[in-house]
């Protein structure tokens, strides 16, 4: 199921992804039926349709979650090696504020501080329920859901910095979407960016079930999750450089394609 929240006019709701049915209203191709109150708010009325139904064209996506924080894992030096899930025994866990999130098609602002811009496309696990503490064995049950992500970094002060607060938590620095896939992922999962329509560059997370797990108990045993919430998990670099201009996209398979634009900030 494919859960997108989106505007259509000044009305913000939720709705599921899906392809019109014959003599739809909607149209022919892909719509989205509107949601009756919220996916997290618990409750039957989470998932009620209303009976509107819109086509995808006619309607602007917007970052699916509105999370309290994004945790990501990297390696701890220039040197250090990681696994491709981005969580080894020397890696560190670094935040982005809610404010860096943006939807698909926002611009990503590059601003007037940096002068060397990267970017890595990750898998964004969403989660579910409040939790703490938990076992890799039960990570599963607290997973709402997984949408595209990109994670921007302004390199050049995260080397002058000695710590990445102000390099990863810029405005528009973590793009999210188009929509949250919540089936299960299994197997071995490829994350595929490219930019300007160049060679795309291909990471894989390894059996991404037990690492998307690692990465829940490794946060989970530090700090509290609450629904909506957003771990960023694979991306094993390097990252992709990024200029005023350039048009970047991350594919997931079974979860969709999420593209922005780079444009000049303040």
């Amino acid at each position: 199921m494919r859960i997108a929240r989106f505007a259509a006019g000044d009305e913000v709701s939720y709705g599921l992804v899906g392809t019109a049915r014959p003599g739809s209203t909607a149209g022919s191709g892909e719509v989205i039926a509107e949601l009756a109150g919220h996916p997290f708010g618990g409750g039957s009325d989470g998932i009620r349709l209303t009976g509107t139904t819109y086509s995808l064209t006619d309607v602007r996506l917007l970052a699916p979650v509105l999370p309290s924080k994004v945790i990501g894992f990297g390696p701890a030096g220039p040197a250090a090696g990681r696994a491709e899930d981005g969580l080894d025994d020397d890696s560190v866990m670094y935040l982005k504020p809610s404010t860096a999130v943006c939807g698909p098609s926002d611009p990503v602002r590059y601003p007037a501080q940096a002068h060397r811009l990267g970017a890595e496309g990750k898998l964004a696990v969403i989660i579910g329920r409040l939790c703490r503490q938990v076992p890799p064995d039960q990570a599963a049950a607290v997973i709402f859901g997984y949408a595209c992500a990109l994670d921007v970094t302004a390199a050049d002060l995260q080397a002058s910095d000695g710590q990445w607060a102000r390099a990863k938590g810029f405005d528009t620095f973590c793009p999210l979407g188009p929509w949250i896939e919540t089936d299960a992922v299994a197997g071995d999962v490829t994350v595929i960016t490219s930019v300007n329509g160049r060679e795309p560059r291909r990471a894989s997370i390894p059996g991404t079930a037990q690492s998307v797990a690692a990465l829940i108990a490794a946060a989970s045993s530090v700090m509290t999750l609450l629904p909506g919430d957003v771990l960023l998990a694979g991306g094993a670099g390097p990252a992709e450089e990024l200029a005023c201009g350039d048009e970047v996209s991350v594919s997931i398979d079974a979860v969709g394609t999420l593209t922005n634009k780079v444009e000049k900030g303040d």
